[in-house]
């Protein structure tokens, strides 16, 4: 299964008609250029889990970190590490199921 694929399953099993009202996931742009991602994980089985942050520095346009802070994973990135990011947060996740 694909990464993208993976992460929108990650939603669905989350969404109980109630959580996704109030949390969720969301990726966006940011203007150096890059990518910004926030997967809320409020009331689901990562909640509680510890992350071991990850910055990763290639070169300018080659960069990524993730982190977990306040309940939320929270990944940044350059324009073409958008899947890097998710597959940082789908190697984690997957080891918690």
């Amino acid at each position: 299964m694909d990464t993208l694929q993976w992460v929108q399953n990650w939603y669905y099993q989350n969404c109980n008609g109630d959580w996704e009202h109030t949390y969720g996931v969301k990726i966006d742009t940011v203007d150096n250029p890059g990518w910004s991602v926030e997967i809320n994980l409020a009331d689901t089985c990562l909640e509680n889990e510890h992350f071991e942050s990850i910055e990763i520095e290639r070169d300018e346009e080659d960069w990524y970190y993730c982190i977990v802070r306040d309940g939320v994973f929270s990944g940044a990135g350059g324009a073409k590490n958008l899947e890097e990011i998710l597959n940082c947060f789908r190697q984690w996740a997957s080891i918690k199921e």
